[in-house]
Order: C-alpha cells, then sequence, then structure tokens
C-alpha cells in the first residue's frame, strides 16, 4: 500500500516521493529503474537525488550524458525558485536573527 501511494504522489510531481521509489527500486536490483526514478527526482531540484546520482556516476552507475542532464535541469529548477520577494523573506528573516541574537547577549 505504501508503494501505491509513493507512485501516486510521485506521479502528482513530488520530488521527494520520486526518490523515495528510486530508493526501493535500488534496493531490488532495478538499477536502471532507480535511476530514472532518481534522475527525474534531481530535475525536479531535489538535492538528495542529485546527490546520490553523483555517487553513482562516480561509480561508474550513470552515464555522464544523464548525470549532465539530471545537473543542468537540476540547477535550472532550482534558480527557477530564486524570486525577490524570496530574497527579501530571507534577508528580513537574516536580520532578525542578528536581532535576536544580539538581545540574546
Amino acid at each position: 500500500k505504501e508503494l501505491h501511494h509513493l507512485e501516486e504522489a510521485a506521479i502528482c510531481g513530488h520530488p521527494n516521493s520520486r526518490h523515495n521509489l528510486g530508493c526501493i527500486e535500488g534496493s531490488r536490483g532495478e538499477y536502471a529503474r532507480a535511476t530514472k526514478h532518481l534522475i527525474i527526482a534531481a530535475k525536479l531540484g531535489f538535492d538528495p537525488s542529485l546527490e546520490l546520482l553523483k555517487q553513482h556516476y562516480e561509480m561508474g552507475g550513470v552515464s555522464k550524458e544523464d548525470f549532465a542532464s539530471a545537473l543542468r535541469a537540476h540547477h535550472a529548477a532550482v534558480n527557477a525558485t530564486v524570486t525577490p520577494q524570496r530574497k527579501a523573506a530571507e534577508e528580513g528573516l537574516q536580520q532578525m536573527e542578528a536581532i535576536s541574537a544580539a538581545l540574546q547577549n
């Protein structure tokens, strides 16, 4: 039942579920399917999948072309989430943390 829900979430675009499916497939010995799941999750901007793909690439389990494609798409997905509003919110949070730290001292 868990696998079914992971598959449903992955189909809907949930990168963590896609990553988890890749891990399950890898543990079953289905390395080609596992790699496909990890590539899709990495292309959605999921950092743990990119790290795992990097490890598999270094061990020869992922082709240079597949890893490069996943890396480019990962960077594009991460860059797409950077907006002026998000930057302003991060700066505001950092200022609040600095004020809080100063008040505690």
